[in-house]
């Protein structure tokens, strides 16, 4: 794919710069995520690969949406909490939601008005997507499913106001049979429950939540009863694309930082640490030609899984580089110990701790790699129970 850019690109990269120097540095607060979420709804700018318009959205081509993310990240803009909602539910809605569906869910996500969380992951089934557990019966009235179970690593749920939840509607069924895929609201007290879930950093950004039979209505599924997998499957694939190439500026100005600091700290004299450097600088590099090889959908039913293989040990690499190069300051915090405060993380020891988790969320590397195996590399398929 050519990724030269226009005149017209460039004027909507101006466009972006422009407007992001003059919103950004007023967002709100990581508390109140949300009212940035609605700045940016209001001007337009969720939803902009989109494969249709008119919910409120601009409609940007392939380098459009490379260079607002881009310039998104250089900027150093909040991070979202509407992006499961944008560039997840919202591409599965256009592809197999409803003309009601679509009108009813697609302009609120487009005006950052609502926001949405995943239900896929459960205890005891890990990256395993079809060994869910979860179950939704038909009301007797058919209107409704009543939801039951558990769902585990679901990033925001505490923000969100709905849900979409992989359950299982076909008692008897096994495996990626009998799955449906529904839109259920996080608004019912008694239903259900979130609870945050400390990490190692000391924040909570994912969540366990509970579901006691809450109410998902039947025009909510999306797809058909029973097509869940199908409609699970679209989405993952929409779960990488451009927004690689935002993370890519991120950890580009994350590696920047770990080099200034062996400079700083003399660390970049050790041609040991030099190497890793370097080798980190030309890693880099080198996803970033092959996200934008892949990025027009050339790369085959493997690129996604390769591309999270490459990136997620790369990034861990990096942090237990920045630890390094700090020496023996790397593990006293920037602040002194309180009981409401039990520790705080610098930049560095938080990259640290917290790119532990990213060869486990998302699809563990494990899974990653069978999934190589057996979709690209034909070998024989794992045995499941």
């Amino acid at each position: 794919m050519d990724f030269g850019s226009s005149s017209l690109d460039e004027e909507f990269r101006a466009e972006a710069r422009a407007w992001l120097a003059e919103h950004a540095p007023h967002a709100p607060h990581a508390s109140d995520r949300r009212a940035w979420e609605g700045t940016l709804g209001s001007a337009g700018w969720i939803g902009l690969g989109w494969t249709e318009g008119g919910y409120g959205n601009r409609s940007g081509s392939l380098t459009q949406q490379v260079a607002w993310a881009e310039e998104y990240a250089r900027a150093g803009a909040p991070a979202r909490s509407g992006h499961i909602g944008e560039n997840l539910l919202a591409p599965t809605l256009l592809a197999h939601g409803t003309a009601e569906q679509k009108a009813r869910f697609l302009p609120p996500i487009a005006a950052g008005a609502e926001l949405w969380c995943q239900g896929y992951s459960e205890p005891g089934a890990g990256s395993d997507l079809a060994g869910v557990r979860t179950r939704a019966e038909l009301a007797p009235d058919g209107r409704s499913y009543r939801v039951t179970g558990q769902k585990i690593w679901t990033s925001l749920a505490h923000e969100a106001d709905w849900c979409f939840v992989l359950a299982r509607t076909d008692p008897e069924s096994r495996r990626h049979h009998g799955l449906t895929f529904l839109l259920v609201p996080m608004d019912q007290p008694g239903r259900i429950e979130v609870r945050p879930i400390r990490q190692l950093t000391g924040t909570s950004d994912f969540n366990e939540v509970f579901f006691d039979g809450a109410h998902a209505r039947v025009e909510h599924v999306v797809g058909a009863a029973g097509d869940g997998w199908r409609v699970a499957m679209s989405l993952l694939g929409f779960e990488r694309g451009v927004s690689t190439l935002a993370q890519q500026i991120g950890f580009a100005q994350e590696l920047e930082r770990v080099v200034r600091t062996a400079v700083r700290t003399g660390a970049a004299d050790d041609p040991v640490v030099r190497e890793r450097l370097v080798r980190l600088w030309a890693e880099l590099r080198t996803m970033r030609w092959n996200a934008l090889r892949t990025l027009g959908g050339s790369g085959g039913p493997g690129a996604p899984s390769v591309a999270k293989l490459l990136w997620a040990g790369w990034h861990q690499r990096l942090g237990e580089v920045a630890v390094q190069v700090r020496g023996a300051a790397a593990s006293v915090g920037p602040a002194d110990w309180s009981p409401s405060s039990p520790y705080e993380l610098d930049d560095a020891q938080h990259l640290f701790l917290f790119s532990r988790a990213d060869t486990v969320y998302g699809g563990s590397d494990q899974i990653q790699r069978t999934i190589i195996a057996e979709r690209v590399l034909g070998l024989p398929r794992q045995p499941k129970g």
